[in-house]
């Protein structure tokens, strides 16, 4: 029996107002898709795609036009306690009361989610984020990256089943980005549904089994994160020759041949008309000798790009 989605959207909607009569902006336009439970699902797109007012409709903090959402099966208007239960939202912005401790912190917003004194989880939060040290700091005087990983443990006091982190990593140093997924990938593998927007592609391909793309408030992607990857259909090949290059070689399969120093040449082909076997082949039969090969193959910042660019819809 499938497993009910952690999030349902269907046919969502959001049109600010406008002014003087004019149309306001439609920032999401008929949108649909489910986020599988116990996943880490990527919901990526250029800015101003749709996806923090997407992420707000979810969190209650931006009232819909029309369509649904549930959240671990509860509809965000006809059951918006529960729903909002569901839900722990980790905000781009870095944001809790600087003379509170990240201890005082966790036990205030557990109040506000009526969590009882004797279920509160603090301390091992505190723990689970590597900040039991400074339990009793002022937050005002952690590090970014402190901050960042408190503003986790804060979105997880009422203990959530789906866990929303909207560009976690945007300007944080490489170290602090690594210890972020660490954690992220510690939750999931405890159960947490977890939902993330990133500007970081790389990121995105290494760590989310599924991925949406929304462009100009339409979804044109959904797919299992190796499927997106592999509808890239070019491939390039850098070969290193035994003498310096006069003419590129030349091949209906190839999409683009350049000259990138004395004796090496980068070839971008079509992986669908042709292999590397036939690439280097033809390069031989035009009299080169090849001396060295390497291969790039297509990332999510290609198909990325490439949907993008072109509008083309190919959510499934």
């Amino acid at each position: 029996m499938e497993q009910p989605a952690a999030i349902s959207i269907r046919n969502l909607v959001k049109r600010y107002a406008g002014h003087g009569g004019a149309p306001g902006k439609l920032a999401l336009d008929d949108v649909s898709f489910d986020v599988p439970q116990g996943q880490i699902f990527g919901l990526l797109g250029p800015n101003g795609a749709g996806k923090s007012t997407l992420i707000n409709i979810l969190a209650g903090l931006v009232v819909k036009t029309s369509g649904s959402a549930e959240i671990w099966g509860f509809d965000i208007d006809r059951d918006r306690r529960n729903a909002k239960r569901a839900i722990g939202i980790v905000p781009q912005e870095i944001v809790f009361d600087p003379f509170f401790t990240p201890y005082e912190v966790l036990e205030i917003q557990a109040g506000f989610y009526g969590v009882p004194a004797a279920e509160r989880r603090s301390e091992d939060l505190l723990a689970a984020v590597h900040l039991s040290d400074k339990r009793n700091a002022y937050a005002r005087t952690l590090s970014g990256g402190m901050k960042r990983r408190l503003l986790v443990a804060k979105a997880m006091v009422h203990s959530p089943p789906v866990l929303v982190l909207d560009e976690p990593t945007a300007g944080v140093d490489v170290e602090l980005r690594r210890q972020l997924w660490e954690l992220v990938q510690e939750l999931n593998h405890h159960g947490v549904t977890v939902v993330l927007t990133t500007h970081y592609l790389e990121e995105a391909e290494e760590l989310c089994d599924r991925i949406a793309i929304i462009n100009h408030g339409k979804l044109i992607a959904d797919k299992p994160t190796r499927e997106l990857v592999d509808m890239a259909r070019e491939k390039v090949v850098v070969l290193t020759l035994d003498r310096c290059v006069a003419q590129l070689p030349s091949h209906p399969a190839f999409l683009k041949c350049e000259k990138t120093g004395e004796r090496t040449i980068e070839i971008t082909y079509d992986k669908d008309q042709a292999n590397a076997g036939e690439v280097l082949a033809v390069v031989q039969g035009q009299g080169l000798g090849i001396i060295d090969v390497s291969t790039r193959e297509a990332d999510l910042e290609d198909v990325f790009v490439s949907l993008t660019s072109s509008g083309a819809a190919l959510a499934a």
